[in-house]
């Protein structure tokens, strides 16, 4: 079974989304499951895993919405809480105890100021989440920030963490760049509860599409030396994959990669690790509507 583990869908009708501007053409418009349900089809894909666009409680909404529609593509949900304001997470958790596909929790940290997490009222709401058996979603926009990893990881030990595009490696960039994020990757994976998706893996500046199989690969080999297949997990990105060349182009060149693996360690990267990390149900845990 092949899991998306990074997919969003937004309907800024319905909920904000203030950095989704004309600049972004041509994904400045709403894009839902029905719109990729296609290329998943011809890719492969058997479910996916919607993680979260928007600082916002509607655009958690939103993906609970299309998690109904298609109850049968939704394996998990990744949503939105105030993770500054543990007193509203508590609540938040309590009203997500009943629905098992609300795998974890992410903000967009990485429009935050760096450090953003590691303050007195956001360890609150980690703990919160430890707790509940939540997994967080650990989005950066540069390599640096993968260095605030080990430092939560301590702090929560029972908290999954999962670094969303292997923390935005310097794809395209020099070797001394690249030595720099295996440090940091290789830090935070120190902390056995620290995962990353083979995802959004295109270069952090200039032209997204300005990337080949050649320039990922070396980046996914290392990572694949520090973490491991078990605690590496396949993630197409999709709508932002876009504006990097499309979702085939990605999804060919990954799984060209992937492919060369041994069987159990290509399993482990196309779905395994993200059914075990986000503890996904096996089966559809609600009915098809049209809501």
């Amino acid at each position: 079974m092949i899991v998306d583990a990074h997919l969003h869908v937004w309907d800024p009708t319905r909920a904000p989304y203030p950095w989704l501007t004309s600049a972004l053409d041509p994904i400045d418009r709403t894009l839902l499951i029905d719109d990729i349900a296609a290329d998943l089809d011809h890719a492969g894909v058997d479910r996916v895993v919607l993680v979260q666009a928007a600082d916002n409680a509607a655009d958690t909404e939103l993906m609970r919405s299309e998690a109904r529609r298609h109850p049968r593509r939704v394996a998990g949900i990744v949503a939105w809480l105030p993770l500054d304001d543990p007193a509203a997470v508590e609540r938040g958790l309590e009203g997500f105890a009943s629905d098992p596909l609300i795998v974890g929790i992410r903000n967009l940290i990485h429009d935050r100021e760096p450090g953003w997490l590691s303050g007195s009222a956001q360890n609150h709401a980690l703990a919160l989440l430890a707790q509940a058996g939540l997994a967080l979603d650990f989005v950066t926009s540069s390599a640096e920030a993968l260095g605030e990893i080990p430092g939560l990881a301590g702090r929560h030990p029972s908290l999954r963490i999962v670094a969303d595009h292997l923390g935005k490696p310097p794809i395209g960039g020099t070797a001394q760049e690249r030595l720099r994020w295996r440090g940091l990757l290789r830090d935070a994976a120190a902390h056995p509860l620290v995962h990353a998706k083979l995802s959004g893996l295109y270069p952090p500046q200039g032209d997204a599409t300005a990337w080949s199989v050649d320039d990922i690969r070396p980046f996914i080999d290392d990572a694949v030396e520090i973490l491991g297949p078990a605690r590496l997990m396949y993630g197409s990105d999709w709508p932002i994959v876009v504006r990097a060349g499309g979702h085939h182009r990605a999804h060919a060149a990954l799984t060209e990669i992937i492919g060369g693996w041994d069987a159990a360690d290509r399993d482990a990267a196309l779905g395994g690790t993200a059914s075990a990390f986000y503890r996904l149900p096996s089966t559809p845990t609600i009915e098809r509507t049209t809501a």
